[in-house]
């Protein structure tokens, strides 16, 4: 089984059964919608680690984190060189800025406290590498899509949830019924509750 977002859409939608009917987005979108949010989700259970780097000014606080970053781990920056000098020696970097993930005018970026100075930038480089927990992508081309094969049903009952959930929010409580390739969970109900009760086997597997 490959995992591009075309055939991870249309197994959702078979998943989905009769509530497929609820959902009409053109060209799978809704589909499509809920694989990319159960992706982002999916990164908090199958985490994935990247690297990244920013280039540090000083006096300057605020920097752009990648796109697929969902929460900030670590830096490693300037801390070999602060542990091997000492504060008496000329070249001790000082108190390193504490990093943090804030939500600055709309946007989620790195923020370093105290802001990195030059003579810190001097002594340690300007180059800020740091270890982020990144989301998971689906491409439209299979190689492209970061969840692993193992995953794959993992991926589609998150997605299943996010579908039953958009149903439920449009104040739908007429009962659907998930179609035979849903799994071993509930087939029938409402889909609010149908949500619940697979978002449970979502965590049991996940677990």
């Amino acid at each position: 089984m490959t995992m591009s977002m075309g055939e991870l859409a249309t197994d959702l939608q078979a998943m989905c059964g009769s509530a497929a009917n609820r959902l009409s987005a053109a060209n799978l979108g809704d589909f499509r919608r809920s694989l990319t949010l159960a992706a982002a989700a999916l990164a908090l259970v199958r985490p994935r680690t990247l690297r990244g780097t920013v280039t540090l000014e000083a006096g300057t606080a605020e920097y752009a984190l990648p796109d697929d970053c969902v929460l900030f781990k670590v830096s490693e920056w300037g801390v070999i060189e602060r542990q091997q000098r000492k504060p008496w020696d000329d070249n001790w970097p000082g108190l390193l800025p504490r990093a943090r993930q804030i939500e600055s005018n709309g946007e989620q970026v790195l923020y370093l406290s105290p802001a990195p100075t030059a003579g810190q930038i001097t002594a340690l480089g300007s180059t800020y590498p740091f270890y982020y927990l990144a989301a998971h992508t689906i491409g439209n081309d299979a190689a492209n899509t970061t969840v692993r094969t193992a995953d794959r049903h993992l991926l589609l009952i998150r997605a299943l949830v996010f579908c039953l959930k958009q149903i439920a929010n449009d104040q739908s409580n007429l009962p659907v019924q998930l179609g035979a390739n849903a799994g071993t969970g509930p087939k029938n109900g409402t889909p609010a509750a149908l949500a619940d009760a697979w978002l449970k086997e979502y965590e049991a597997l996940a677990a």
